[in-house]
């Protein structure tokens, strides 16, 4: 980490400004290099003349300075805020690099603050979520544990289990009956109050990943019922060709929305029936995968239609799927002769609009939004599962007086949780296990 690292800041492209960001012990020679001062202020914008190292004038811009170690990354930081444009940025990164500086790997910013101390590994998933989040309410949840409420709950479990493990292990070679029954009674208390907040927290966090990563909605049904009509009237533009030809759609068509405060992936698929065509059960089988990856799915049946196999099977997949589904009956503006009793059918003419399919997502998409804690990344779930596995092993060796197994799986369970915000050291358990001997001792 010696090097000095740059990068564009801002998203690649034509805009009113791009930032260039410098960060390294070289950071602020290069910048007097640059600018021809040198006297930059740390935390000070200061306006200045960009240059070649020919004397060529680039662009003027703000650049400021940020001395180490009150920065981003810990280190000297410098940005360079120029107008935005394509070549402006490439030619001060470019510039840059042969003064001596290195293109950033991606992350590497981030990584350099957190290997500064700078922030713990949540945080620094965290601001990756931040800038991917789907939704307004995904942007609080982050907000709060940007502040370090998940720090906050995972030090706490950490640290209750290192007391756990330190004064087991110094009890280890003794008996059972020289453990204190209350200490057994309260070890027991403490696995069982952290397995039921962990398996909450998990339950939580899996069923709205939706927030961060954007909730997925399946249209499906079989041809010729007017899915991708639908998926045009959501969007107001025509996406997906229609037609009365049954099969038109031969794979999924996905396109994102906003519905309310959240941004959602809207996926048509191709109508599910029995086919001779190869083709055509290539994308049959894509529209079922499709729809069981799916957070909702838009069960579409035609209202003009009495029903037959093929809404049988539609509705089959809805039941397997155990995810919500929304029942459309679609051609509302033609007889009615549709004969299966659907829950609660939103009876549409895609050809009028799709107000209606919308209110109702609207409505189901708001239930999901959460106020409390909530982990933010696939990585921060499975830890907090491999965290939870090693408390419930742990309940039963303890249950069984196998001291040193519960020992390991304790060490485990610590191990798992810190994972989420930083690595566990092993000095920490030699620190509590001392932590209440004499003084000079």
């Amino acid at each position: 980490m010696n090097d000095t690292i740059t990068a564009i800041a801002t998203a690649y492209g034509v805009g009113a400004v791009c930032i260039v960001r410098l960060s390294g012990s070289n950071s602020l020679s290069l910048a007097a290099k640059l600018t021809k001062n040198k006297n930059l202020k740390p935390r000070h914008a200061t306006l200045c003349d960009i240059f070649l190292s020919n004397g060529e004038f680039i662009d003027e811009g703000i650049v400021i300075y940020f001395k180490a170690p009150y920065s981003f990354t810990g280190e000297d930081v410098i940005e360079f805020q120029m107008h935005g444009g394509i070549v402006i940025a490439d030619t001060i990164v470019n510039e840059l690099i042969s003064l001596g500086a290195r293109l950033a790997s991606p992350g590497e910013f981030s990584k350099r603050a957190f290997l500064n101390d700078k922030m713990d590994l949540s945080k620094a998933e965290n601001i990756q979520s931040m800038i991917n989040a789907k939704s307004q309410n995904a942007i609080k949840i982050l907000a709060r544990t940007m502040h370090g409420e998940l720090k906050e709950f995972v030090d706490s479990l950490r640290n209750e289990l290192t007391k756990t493990l330190a004064y087991v292990e110094t009890c280890i070679d003794y008996a059972e009956d020289d453990l204190p029954p209350e200490i057994l009674t309260q070890t027991m208390n403490l696995l069982n109050k952290n397995i039921e907040k962990l398996t909450q927290i998990i339950n939580i966090s899996e069923q709205r990943q939706g927030l961060i990563d954007g909730f997925k909605i399946a249209i499906i049904g079989k041809p010729n019922v007017g899915k991708s009509s639908i998926l045009n009237s959501m969007l107001k533009f025509n996406r997906a060709i229609t037609s009365d030809i049954a099969g038109t759609t031969r794979d999924t068509i996905q396109e994102s929305i906003k519905i309310g405060t959240h941004l959602v992936k809207i996926i048509d698929t191709a109508g599910i029936r029995n086919s001779d065509d190869n083709i055509e059960n290539i994308g049959i089988s894509h529209s079922i995968n499709a729809a069981n990856e799916a957070d909702i799915i838009i069960a579409v049946f035609d209202s003009s239609k009495k029903s037959d196999k093929e809404d049988m099977e539609i509705l089959e997949i809805c039941k397997k799927s155990g995810k919500e589904i929304l029942n459309v009956l679609n051609k509302n503006d033609l007889e009615f002769k549709f004969d299966l009793e659907l829950k609660n059918p939103i009876k549409i003419s895609a050809k009028a609009n799709t107000d209606d399919i919308l209110k109702n997502l609207e409505i189901y998409l708001n239930t999901k939004n959460y106020d409390g804690l909530m982990l933010s990344s696939n990585r921060q779930i499975i830890s907090s599962k491999n965290t939870l596995n090693s408390l419930k092993n742990a309940k039963e060796l303890l249950n069984e007086f196998e001291l040193e197994l519960f020992a390991f799986e304790i060490n485990e369970a610590i191990m798992s949780i810190s994972s989420i915000t930083k690595p566990f050291e092993r000095s920490e358990i030699l620190d509590e296990m001392f932590s209440n001997f004499c003084l000079g001792k």
